[in-house]
């Protein structure tokens, strides 16, 4: 079987970096294309010289250009980007790992429309961790489903620009959905000043940014006399990079549909 051919967008970022040492290292998977923005310090330099593996990869900016060499790409950027690059998958039927996060509504349906036409993963996290913890949260908020209070509490880098994490509002979307509630209702995204005292159907979020955190997700269901806690916390990008990789094997031979890691793990 050939190897999968990767374009990996974001190459120089911390995310890019790390996609591109799991791809170099992975038996069934070439690198064949990096990309930057215009513009960028890196371009034109050897991608795998990012991580200590020179590879014969130049990073470069032309996206058709790139896409011309690949079968599947891997995007972790912006949702901006994340659409124009969507577009020219779309166009030249080349399958797309996305984890950006912080679409809207109308992004969302974009990236369901293009799914017609080539195979998608979108999840919001792609670790295999953080999947087993949504199948966890469906079961345990099916258990404690009445006299326990839910809290989402996340971490994160300084750098990180949307909030709360993607992965904290799918985890309140499983929660909400398993209790039967509407998440878009029942969540609090902040409290300040006289609150008043918590409704019980409430889900609440709580956003902490700082330092170098990779990414640190508790829930919480609060009883009286006890709490039960739901973790995961990312040492590195790593399991996210890895994640990538079983997406893009999972696309092998599918022609067109929009897939989450749920799918990938045939945890459905």
């Amino acid at each position: 079987m050939q190897p999968i051919r990767f374009a990996i967008a974001g190459a120089g970022g911390r995310m890019g970096r790390t996609l591109i040492e799991v791809v170099l290292a992975a038996d069934d998977a070439r690198l064949a294309a990096a990309l930057e923005q215009p513009g960028n310090p890196l371009l034109g330099k050897d991608a795998g010289e990012l991580v200590g593996q020179p590879c014969g990869v130049a990073i470069g900016a032309d996206v058709e250009a790139a896409l011309a060499q690949a079968d599947c790409l891997v995007d972790f950027t912006r949702p901006e980007g994340t659409l124009e690059h969507l577009a020219v998958c779309r166009k030249r039927g080349v399958h797309m790992v996305i984890g950006t996060t912080g679409f809207t509504t109308e992004q969302k349906l974009t990236i369901q429309d293009a799914s017609r036409d080539i195979p998608i993963v979108f999840a919001p996290n792609m670790a295999v961790g953080v999947n087993a913890v949504f199948k966890l949260l469906d079961v345990a908020a099916r258990i404690l489903n009445e006299g326990y209070d839910v809290e989402v509490i996340e971490a994160h880098h300084r750098h990180k620009v949307d909030a709360p994490s993607g992965t904290a509002l799918r985890m309140g979307e499983v929660v909400a959905a398993a209790l039967g509630r509407d998440l878009a209702e029942c969540a609090v995204y902040g409290r300040e000043g006289h609150t008043g005292e918590r409704p019980a159907a409430q889900i609440g979020f709580a956003t902490v940014r700082g330092g170098d955190i990779v990414g640190d997700h508790t829930v919480l269901f609060a009883g009286t006399g006890e709490r039960v806690e739901i973790s995961h916390k990312a040492a590195s990008r790593m399991p996210y990079a890895l994640g990538s990789l079983r997406a893009a094997r999972f696309m092998r031979g599918r022609a067109k549909g929009l897939y989450d890691m749920q799918d990938v793990l045939g945890l459905r």
